[in-house]
C-alpha cells in the first residue's frame, strides 16, 4: 500500500478511480461533502475503497470538527458546536467542560463509526493569538495552552470510546499564523522561547496520540526557508524531538496554496523531511495519479505507526450516556 491518503470525486466512484485504487492502493481516503449525500451512499462509498484496495479495515478519514468545519450535516446528521464552545464552558465551569467535549465528541464519533468512517481529523490543538489569522477562530479549544490540552484530551477519549481514531492538528501549532495557508504560506516570526511555552504545550501533553496532521507555517526561528511539512529540521528537532511525538504524521493537502511547485515534488519533499505519509484532498484525478507516483510503499517505521494507529480504530473505554451527550449537544450550540 502506498504512503497516501487521497480523496475522490464524488458520491460513487467512478471507473478510473476505482482503477486507480485498485492499482495504486492508498493507505487511506478521505471524504469531504462533495462525497456525502446520505448515510447508505456513505456506507457504499467506504465499503467500495476498502474492497478495491483490499483491506477491510482501511483507514476512512473525515474533518468532522463541528461548527465551521463539518463535512457531515442535518437533515441526515447532526451540527455540532465549534471547540470554543467548550472552552467557555471552561470558564464556567472546568470539569462540566471536559465531560461536555468528552460526551459530544462520542456522539460525533458514533456517527462517523456507523458508516465506516474510522478516523477523524480532529482534535485542533492549535492556540490563538491576538492578530492570528480567523482560519483556526473558534475551531480552538481555547487561548490558553493548558485548557486546550485538557478540553483536547477529552475528546480524544471520546472518540476513542466509539473506536474512533484521533488526528492531533495543525503540528507545531497555526495558531500564530497571520494567514490561511490554504491561500498562501503563513510565516511566524515570533521567538523559540515563545513557541515553547505558548504553541508546543497542547502537541506534547498529546504526544501520544496515533496520528498527527503537519502545519504548512514556516517558523523563522527554526527554519526560514521550508515549512513545517517540508522542513526536516521541524520534523525531527520539533515535533519528534522536542514535542515527543512519536506517531504516524500525514502531511496537511498538498494542494493547498502555501506550499510550491509541482505535486510530485512536493509530495516528495514531505516524505523526505519527515512525514510518514502524503496527504492529498481535491479528488482530481490527474493529480491524485501525480502524487501517487512520488509516494513509495508504506515500510519501516512509517509502516509500524500505520499499524499502530489502526489499533485505535476500534472502541475503547466506557461510552458516555447518549442522553447527556445530546443535553451537552444543544446546551452548546445555544451559545451565542
Amino acid at each position: 500500500m502506498k504512503a497516501l491518503i487521497c480523496g475522490c470525486a464524488g458520491v460513487t466512484l467512478a471507473e478510473e478511480e476505482r482503477a486507480f485504487f485498485a492499482e495504486e492502493r492508498p493507505w487511506g481516503l478521505i471524504l469531504f461533502a462533495r462525497n456525502v449525500e446520505s448515510p447508505a451512499q456513505v456506507r457504499a462509498l467506504v465499503s467500495d475503497f476498502r474492497a478495491l484496495v483490499g483491506r477491510e479495515e482501511a483507514p476512512v478519514f473525515i474533518d468532522q470538527e463541528g461548527g465551521r468545519v463539518q463535512r457531515l450535516r442535518p437533515p441526515h446528521w447532526r451540527d455540532y458546536p465549534p471547540a470554543a464552545h467548550f472552552g467557555e464552558l471552561w470558564a464556567r465551569d472546568p470539569a462540566a467542560a471536559c465531560r461536555a467535549a468528552r460526551a459530544v465528541t462520542w456522539m460525533l464519533a458514533m456517527e462517523l463509526a456507523e458508516l465506516g468512517i474510522n478516523a477523524d481529523a480532529l482534535p485542533v490543538l492549535d492556540v490563538p493569538v491576538e492578530g492570528a489569522h480567523d482560519i483556526i477562530g473558534d475551531r480552538a479549544y481555547a487561548r490558553r495552552a493548558e485548557v486546550a490540552a485538557l478540553l483536547a484530551r477529552a475528546a480524544v477519549s471520546g472518540l476513542a470510546a466509539a473506536g474512533v481514531a484521533p488526528v492531533i492538528k495543525h503540528i507545531p501549532g497555526h495558531g500564530r499564523a497571520r494567514a490561511d495557508s490554504h491561500e498562501e504560506l503563513p510565516v511566524v516570526e515570533a521567538p523559540l522561547d515563545a513557541l515553547r511555552a505558548h504553541d508546543f504545550p497542547p502537541f506534547a501533553a498529546l504526544a501520544d496520540a496515533p496520528m498527527a496532521m503537519t502545519a504548512h507555517v514556516v517558523y523563522a526561528a527554526i527554519d526560514a526557508r521550508n515549512p513545517a511539512t517540508t522542513s526536516r529540521m521541524v520534523i525531527h528537532d520539533i515535533i519528534r524531538g522536542e514535542i515527543g511525538f512519536n506517531g504516524l504524521l500525514m502531511s496537511d493537502d498538498l494542494n493547498m496554496k502555501a506550499l510550491r511547485g509541482p505535486l510530485a515534488e512536493r509530495t516528495e519533499a514531505a516524505l523526505a523531511a519527515g512525514c510518514d505519509v502524503a496527504l492529498h484532498c481535491s479528488g482530481k484525478l490527474e493529480e491524485m495519479r501525480e502524487v501517487a507516483a512520488a509516494c513509495p510503499e508504506l515500510s519501516g517505521r512509517a509502516l509500524e505507526r500505520a499499524e499502530a494507529a489502526m489499533a485505535f480504530m476500534q472502541p475503547r473505554g466506557l461510552a458516555p450516556d447518549a442522553r447527556e451527550a445530546e443535553e451537552w449537544r444543544k446546551r452548546l450550540l445555544a451559545v451565542t
